[in-house]
């Protein structure tokens, strides 16, 4: 989306140049003459930037810009270029004190002022990167984990994040995919630059390319001005490409050669961008499959696949569900202004024999639920029907005296009967992530399901 730009200046010509030079390059424009004018616009649409001239007819730049800093947060945090023909030193100087982002005097230079928006829009984008990697950090509870599989996740972590090494993040939907590939940003040298999410399944096809390489103005029809693309916004940075089992196989070619060459051309251009990217990328489907039957380019899989990693599904680990349970607990009490809430034993027991189809995030809004419909103490009977009445995944063994015991083979072979068709209930029969699931080939699973007689009816 093209950044928002709001130029108050009461010089109906200097309005027009500056429109016309930042919309030439793709910027999204509006002008008013007055402070007032500015703060209302500011108040009910937004913007990303601000160009603010000193002198106005009324309340001048200064006083507008100390309203701006003072009020709503979204305001108070808009970049704000102050412009000025006749400012005394003085002046300025009021400015940047009162929260100025820049200060440049008349007559406006085309170049300068494109650098110095650009640089504007980039240290605004970091800062909110910062944030929100602050609030990943602060509440990241989808990472939490003393289990075995999640130690070594972190290890794994720990190991992949200072290489400059492409990384491929498999795992179902819900397992914090994401959080994985921020972890790795983090911790990576590239820290310091942007963090950049691309999820490839809500774009449509015929968008993904220019989504993810810009466009030039009159690239095609509605392309109005330029737009910076996905690459060239993570340069420096880290570029995490979500569910890419889903991208097209022509956007695949272009993003194998930029991994291949570091250049790219926006859509409609001819000009060659170099941009140095990381680039991370996550999928829930079973890309060698999809390699298999032509709907994902071997070469691209191979160029991605470098170091990969597996977000774990909750079910793998249940002894970590009563640590995020808890955590999760603790957030939403704190969100909703409740003191915080115990939880019975027997819904701690009901919540870890559940097969967790959805996951952490399943788990997630389930807490929320509790929290929000429980009285002082969450109980059993706060429990949806589907989890109280779930089976556990693994039955108790009965060692009671005198109970007839099976052999260790027809043991062994019962419980793995339960358990891979308990396992390819929860992946809805789909025999290549119930494989990857249980860590064996899908030929030897189709072995398995015969010898064991299971089916979907069984």
């Amino acid at each position: 989306m093209a950044s928002k730009i709001l130029i108050i200046d009461d010089e109906k010509n200097i309005r027009r140049t500056l429109g016309l030079v930042l919309e030439g390059e793709g910027y999204k424009v509006d002008g008013v003459g007055t402070a007032k004018e500015g703060l209302n616009i500011l108040e009910t649409d937004g913007a990303d930037l601000v160009i603010l001239d000193i002198k106005l007819p009324g309340m001048n730049g200064v006083e507008a810009l100390r309203k701006i800093r003072q009020g709503s947060a979204e305001m108070r945090d808009i970049p704000v270029i102050m412009i000025s023909g006749h400012a005394t030193l003085g002046e300025a100087v009021d400015a940047v004190k009162t929260g100025a982002t820049d200060f440049f005097e008349k007559p406006l230079d085309r170049e300068g002022i494109l650098i110095r928006v650009a640089n504007c829009l980039k240290q605004q984008r970091l800062a909110k990167e910062v944030e929100e990697l602050r609030a990943v950090v602060g509440k990241s509870h989808e990472m939490i984990g003393e289990s075995p599989v999640m130690k070594r996740l972190f290890e794994e972590i720990q190991k992949v994040a200072p290489t400059k090494s492409r990384v491929m993040i498999t795992g179902e939907s819900g397992t914090g995919k994401e959080l994985i590939a921020r972890a790795i940003h983090r911790l990576s040298p590239r820290t310091g630059g942007p963090f950049i999410k691309v999820n490839c399944a809500a774009i449509p096809s015929e968008l993904i390319e220019s989504e993810l390489f810009g466009y030039e103005r009159g690239a095609f029809t509605g392309a109005y001005g330029r737009k910076t693309g996905q690459f060239e916004l993570a340069d420096q940075g880290t570029l995490f490409l979500d569910e890419i089992g889903d991208m097209s196989l022509s956007a695949q070619a272009k993003v194998l050669r930029v991994l291949q060459s570091g250049e790219l051309t926006r859509v409609g251009g001819q000009k060659t961008i170099t941009v140095d990217v990381r680039v991370i990328a996550a999928t829930n489907r079973d890309l060698e499959e999809a390699v298999t039957n032509g709907q994902f380019r071997e070469d691209l899989y191979f160029r991605l696949n470098v170091l990969p990693l597996k977000a774990q599904p909750l079910r793998e680990r249940p002894s970590d569900i009563p640590l995020l349970l808890s955590a999760f607990i603790e957030q939403f009490c704190k969100e909703n202004g409740f003191r915080q809430k115990e939880v019975d034993d027997e819904v701690v027991q009901k919540l870890c024999g559940y097969s967790w189809p959805g996951n952490v995030r399943e788990l997630k809004n389930m807490a929320e639920r509790l929290v929000i419909m429980s009285g002082d103490r969450i109980r059993l009977p706060d429990l949806s029907d589907e989890i109280a009445g779930a089976k556990p995944s693994v039955s108790p063994v009965s060692f009671a005296p005198g109970a007839a015991r099976p052999t260790l083979r027809d043991f062994r072979e019962s419980m793995e009967r339960q358990y891979i068709h308990e396992t390819l209930k929860s992946n809805e029969w789909n025999i290549s992530r119930t494989a990857q699931v249980l860590g064996i080939e899908r030929t030897n699973l189709h072995k398995k399901i015969k010898a064991l007689g299971l089916s979907r009816n069984s």
